[in-house]
């Protein structure tokens, strides 16, 4: 798949993705199978340990994951995810999440996210299996 899928597939999936907006989430890059996100730490992430409620943290990795494995104009969700904490996220933090396919056969895919602070410290790793379903994200052109 070419680089204008992917981007174009962003661009559809970005317009009704309320979530990862109103979080703050920007998308940095997309390609075939990848994709990088950012999002800030603000006041309302912040909990009683006064550091990034891991929710947010998922949900950044889980955005990045779903931009990565959409990326081929195919409707692709989420079968299974799972992350691992390595150090806190802070108030004011840019959280940077990178998403790369290790593998896609069939309907089904594998991604690797990891997520990291400004100073490019890994503040959790998250993989998520993907299942293809019927559907895409934009028409296509047939000549």
């Amino acid at each position: 798949m070419s680089q204008s899928t992917a981007e174009r597939s962003a661009q559809a999936m970005w317009a009704n993705d309320r979530a990862s907006q109103l979080l703050g989430m920007e998308i940095l890059e997309v390609g075939p199978g990848r994709a990088v996100l950012q999002m800030p730490v603000g006041e309302s992430m912040v909990n009683g340990l006064d550091v990034c409620h891991g929710g947010y943290i998922f949900t950044l990795a889980d955005s990045a994951f779903a931009f990565a494995c959409n990326s081929y104009n195919q409707l692709t969700f989420a079968q299974h995810c799972a992350v691992t904490f390595h150090a806190p996220g802070r108030l004011g933090d840019r959280l940077i999440a990178t998403a790369e396919e290790v593998t896609r056969q069939g309907r089904s895919g594998l991604y690797d996210v990891m997520v990291r602070n400004g100073a490019g410290d890994l503040i959790a790793s998250f993989r998520g299996h993907s299942r293809t379903v019927m559907g895409q994200h934009y028409q296509e052109e047939t000549e």
